[in-house]
């Protein structure tokens, strides 16, 4: 776990970069010669081959997902009558097959709904068991867990909510019976899929995965190498849990063979959790009013909190104004804007069940009055220290949050004939969860993988003598950075784009670099494709580039991937839609 605050920047006497040019020759590697060096910057997924995208122009309908046969399963719905919703369950249960290190049934999310009148927001983010508390990852001296100790615990797992947030949306806003929805995803787990690329490069990397038998059986061969790419691979266990899916809904990993095989593995790891049955049975979707905030000639929704994405991107395209990514001055506009964004973040923003907001409402963050006493303390150099605001109104209360490492998670964006689009984020924390397979009880190969999302709240529940907001609680749901957003025309109310990213505690970089780039006139896949930066570990970490004009700013700077995977949609002036995916991961657009 690490502990040094996550804004601070130290000078460097000497700085250095070593670029190496790899795939299509986005990425580069970090090399730092600084005093002290920092901590360093891990992508949230480990980087695979790059792959050239062209942006798509369908007509009518259009989904986009994190992997084609996702996308082709949401496609189909649509071709049926389907709504978004339908597309949008059946995709997502798709990608949990073919995409399981990043989510699946085991893990949460949220989803952003738009019904042609309104913007509803679903909160499936897990929760912690109830008899989780503060101490959850803490040692018997009071010492943090290491953080890989922690991801590969049963006390990592959280309460899942993906199958209740899709069985909810469904519910509400679907058109095909809920079986039809699973048959693409247990067609596809009996016939078997070939190992594409991205898979085979995480399973190359992941020094924990081969530990658990069940998933070392299904990944590995017999000397421990991931098996080869092209392997078809069939998930037996995963067939028969969608024929589950199909009968019971949620209730199928809620209770029964699944349900008693995730809480004995929780229960009986050797660093044990303490998820019950009761937390399964009771665990609850929250429909929540969305965060929306107005910006140049658009108005932006998202997720609201606990999920602190969409916060964060409101902030930091209020604070970066019309900053040019292309340029040293628009990126350390942006960078500074991010490192206010995330001091807010860390001090303010938790559970809203346990945490009352800064000025009793979490819009106070993006009133327009507050965000301009803000900007004033973006200066022309970095700064040597960020501290929180406190919007009018409000008291300091919650210490900072020391760093947490979030990671993993999936992104599919859909729009139907009708207008109505879906934005959903999924996520099992990091890649693989917390490295257990489980076959739901079936006794058949394969499975889905537990999350580790509880990993996403502080370790340490108190700084300085002060309560974290984002500490552990019995019930509480870990901060999150998703943020699945839809766009807005400001003026007439249109839907103008749909778009959300993976990437942890990077996801609102992604999609603030995005956004700026539209927004000064790029195309869709331009602006998805433009190079990542961020500002993590007290550094500036950029995809691309010697960092050499930042330095002059003032800022500590590294090379690295940085693997998001934005899925978007916009909507195109002549008509129809355009959609596009990210060249970083393997997704791809499917309609007509």
């Amino acid at each position: 776990m690490i502990s040094r605050p996550a804004h601070d920047v130290r000078p460097c006497e000497a700085w250095g970069a070593r670029i190496v040019r790899v795939g299509l020759g986005l990425l580069l590697l970090p090399l730092i010669a600084c005093a002290p060096p920092p901590a360093a910057f891990a992508p949230p997924e480990a980087d695979s081959a790059l792959q050239r995208k062209a942006q798509s122009r369908f007509t009518q309908e259009a989904v986009v997902a994190a992997h084609p046969l996702a996308a082709k399963a949401g496609a189909a719905m649509l071709a049926a009558g389907g709504s978004a919703v339908d597309a949008a369950v059946a995709a997502q249960l798709v990608l949990g097959l073919v995409e399981p290190q990043s989510s699946g049934i085991g893990g949460g999310g949220f989803l952003v709904y738009w019904d042609g009148q309104r913007v509803r927001a679903y909160d499936g983010r897990e929760t912690a068991p109830a008899l989780a508390d503060e101490n959850l990852f803490l040692t018997a001296e009071g010492r943090p867990w290491p953080f890989s100790q922690a991801v590969a615990s049963g006390a990592s797992v959280g309460v899942p909510g993906l199958l209740s947030l899709l069985e909810t949306a469904h519910r509400a806003h679907g058109r095909l019976p809920w079986a039809q929805l699973t048959e693409p995803a247990r067609q596809l787990a009996e016939a078997g899929v070939p190992i594409g690329p991205r898979l085979h490069r995480l399973l190359q990397v992941d020094s924990m995965l081969r530990s658990d038998p069940a998933a070392a059986a299904h990944f590995y061969d017999e000397q421990g190498k991931p098996l080869s790419l092209g392997t078809r691979l069939r998930n037996p266990a995963y067939a028969a849990l969608m024929q589950r899916v199909a009968e019971l809904g949620a209730k199928a990993l809620q209770d029964g063979p699944a349900g008693l095989q995730l809480v004995e593995r929780v229960q009986q790891h050797k660093r044990p959790g303490r998820l019950s049955l009761q937390d399964l049975q009771g665990y609850r979707v929250l429909e929540r009013e969305p965060t929306c905030w107005v910006w140049q000639r658009w108005r932006v929704c998202g997720p609201p909190v606990p999920a602190s994405g969409a916060l964060f991107v409101g902030q930091v395209l209020a604070l970066s104004g019309p900053a040019d990514l292309r340029t040293a001055s628009g990126q350390h506009r942006f960078l500074e804007a991010s490192r206010l964004a995330g001091a807010d973040r860390d001090q303010h923003v938790g559970d809203p069940a346990f945490v009352v907001p800064p000025a009793g409402r979490w819009g106070s963050l993006l009133d327009a009055d507050y965000l301009a006493e803000r900007s004033t303390l973006i200066g022309e150099r970095a700064a040597a220290r960020v501290q929180a605001g406190q919007p009018r109104g409000s008291q300091r209360s919650w210490a900072p949050q020391p760093i947490v490492v979030e990671a993993g998670t999936t992104h599919l964006s859909v729009v139907d004939r009708e207008g109505r689009a879906v934005s959903l984020t999924s996520s099992i924390e990091s890649a693989f969860g917390n490295r257990m397979l489980l076959d739901g009880g079936t006794g058949l190969p394969g499975g889905y993988f537990a999350n580790n999302q509880l990993t996403d709240f502080s370790f340490q529940p108190r700084q300085g003598g002060r309560l974290v907001a984002n500490r552990v609680e019995g019930g509480k749901r870990p901060r999150s950075s998703m943020a699945p957003l839809l766009v807005f025309d400001r003026a007439d109310g249109q839907l103008l784009g749909v778009l959300g990213s993976p990437g942890g505690l990077a996801i609102p970089f992604f999609l603030s670099k995005t956004l700026l780039n539209l927004q000064r006139g790029d195309s869709l896949q331009a602006a998805i494709d433009a190079p990542n930066l961020g500002h993590f570990l007290g550094q500036a970490v950029l995809e691309v580039g010697s960092g050499e004009s930042l330095m002059a700013l003032g800022h500590r700077t590294s090379v690295a991937p940085m693997t998001s995977g934005t899925h978007a949609i916009w909507r195109r002036p002549e008509g129809g839609w355009w959609a596009a995916s990210d060249p970083r991961r393997e997704g791809d657009a499917a309609g007509r």
